[in-house]
Order: structure tokens, then sequence, then C-alpha cells
């Protein structure tokens, strides 16, 4: 059987594995899931680190959550991050990250090669359910 053209497979490969869907899930595992709008107030380079940033958030509740990222290599400045509002993963349960507590996740698009984080349309609450 003939080999498929390198070109295809460095190029065309990698695209259409980026678009196959992942495995169907049920409604009640969609809305198992707590997404709301936070709005990050600070922002820290993690130390010793090449890729983590501890975001403070704002999530609507009387404490901020810290959620340590994973997206430092997409900012040239991170605190141009401290005001945005961004759709975050509340109910994930905690995880320790370089010795710090994430306690969340913010969601975003992308992959190796792009980046994009998602923003409503016109300000929020803090907190506010993504439906």
């Amino acid at each position: 059987m003939p080999q498929p053209p390198r070109f295809y497979l460095t190029v065309f490969l990698p695209v259409i594995a980026s678009r196959i869907l992942m495995d169907t899930i049920s409604y009640e595992q969609f809305a198992a899931l707590d997404i709301r709008m936070g709005t990050i107030t600070a922002v820290e380079v993690v130390p010793e680190a090449d890729k983590l940033l501890k975001l403070t958030v704002d999530i609507g509740e009387v404490a901020p959550r810290q959620i340590i990222s994973g997206i430092r290599t997409f900012f040239n400045d991170p605190q141009e991050l401290v005001g945005k509002q961004c759709p975050f993963l509340a109910n994930l349960a905690p995880r320790m990250i370089k010795g710090l507590e994430s306690q969340g996740m913010i969601l975003a698009i992308g992959d190796d090669t792009q980046f994009a984080l998602l923003h409503p349309a016109v300000p929020v609450v803090a907190g506010s359910k993504v439906r």
C-alpha cells in the first residue's frame, strides 16, 4: 500500500486529528459542570515554572480563588490579564501544582499553535453561571 505524501502527514493529519470529537456525554454529565464567569484580579509568575501563572480570580464567592494555569507562554506581559473576565470550571477538585493549590480551571481555546481566551461580549457579574 502506498504511503501518503510527507506533506499530508505533517500538515493535514494534525489538523484532522484536532477536529475529531471526543466521546458523547449525557446532559446530566454536562449539567454537573459548574462553569462560572470570573474576573482575574491578580497574576503572578510561578517561580521555577516556565508555563505557569498563578491567577487570583473573583468568581462571586466570599474569598477569591487561586487558579494555577499553564498559559504563561501566550502572554508577553501576564499583567494584561488583570481585569479580564473568563469562564472558569469552579467545581473541579483542587489539585496541587508546583506546591500551590489550584482551585479550578480557566477555559480557553487552543493547542500548541494557537491560543485564545474566551470573554463575554459585555461585562457580567463575577460568578455568573455559564449555561
